[in-house]
């Protein structure tokens, strides 16, 4: 019965792998002005965020602009030939101290709210551990055992001919189940490297010596890309990200496969100091 739920998975992996082309993966779009899609919940709060601030923002702008536009017109020299001598106006300056700061207060509250459910890590069904390296990562999933495996970014003959954008694709992607809350983990194994897929609303610093948390929980299955967003060296540009959501069966069966796989790649120790960034 193990044996063939465990084939019934790798088959499900199979024809994931196979069917994840362009139109599953998250990647940078031509012309693409706007963020990638939210693949997360932490990513769609951010979005929102995004949008309050633009329509702040918009506001502000055309306000401004309509008045530099009153003053251009009311104020020339045809218009006003003899200047007023007026210096101070106590109501006009208190409204312009009182109004930015209000607006800051009004922003002010969505903000930290934001940075509070950035920070809070749910009880995590999966542990990821992101290790940066000059110029790669490497993964482990504490609590699988003690293997781990590098993640080579493509050459680009190799990421043609594998179907997989320039850059972006690499030899060994991580999988987790969709629905799932995962816990990131990273740490630097030579200088500061910076984990971060923008589909996830996922960036941080990988720093050596200690180990920073973050979270993700991918709503939908799918191929998401992101890259190394510490300048870390001559081939910092070279060390992609590529994660794949899939179902539960798939995942189990993937972690399977990758034990057996990787079973020659022990873990190294730990950094001994935890400190979850916020």
């Amino acid at each position: 019965m193990i044996g063939k739920k465990l084939a019934m998975g790798l088959g499900a992996a199979s024809a994931f792998v196979a069917s994840a082309g362009a139109a599953l993966a998250e990647q940078p779009k031509d012309w693409q002005i706007d963020f990638q899609a939210a693949a997360t919940p932490v990513m769609a709060n951010i979005e929102d965020f995004h949008r309050l601030l633009l329509y702040i923002i918009t506001a502000v702008s055309l306000f401004v602009l309509a008045l530099l536009l009153w003053i251009i017109l009311r104020y020339n020299r045809r218009m006003n030939p003899t200047p007023s001598k007026v210096a101070h106006n106590t109501v006009l300056e208190v409204v312009w101290t009182i109004v930015p700061v209000m607006i800051l207060v009004f922003i002010a509250i969505p903000s930290f709210r934001l940075l509070y459910f950035e920070g809070t890590i749910p009880k995590a069904d999966v542990t990821l551990r992101a290790i940066g390296k000059q110029w790669f990562w490497s993964y482990q999933y504490p609590g699988t055992g003690d293997w781990q495996f590098d993640s080579q970014g493509l050459s680009d003959a190799a990421a043609k001919a594998a179907n997989k954008p320039r850059l972006l694709g690499v030899d060994n992607p991580i999988y987790v189940p969709v629905n799932k809350v995962v816990e990131v983990q990273t740490t630097g194994a030579d200088v500061i490297h910076s984990w971060a897929v923008p589909a996830f609303g996922v960036k941080m610093d990988a720093v050596p010596g200690r180990i920073n948390t973050t979270w993700f929980k991918a709503t939908r299955e799918g191929v998401y890309y992101g890259e190394c967003s510490e300048l870390c060296g001559a081939r910092h540009a070279f060390m992609p990200i590529e994660v794949h959501v899939v179902s539960q069966a798939a995942y189990d069966a993937w972690l399977a496969q990758a034990k057996k796989k990787f079973a020659d790649n022990a873990s190294p120790a730990a950094p001994t100091r935890l400190a979850a960034a916020h």
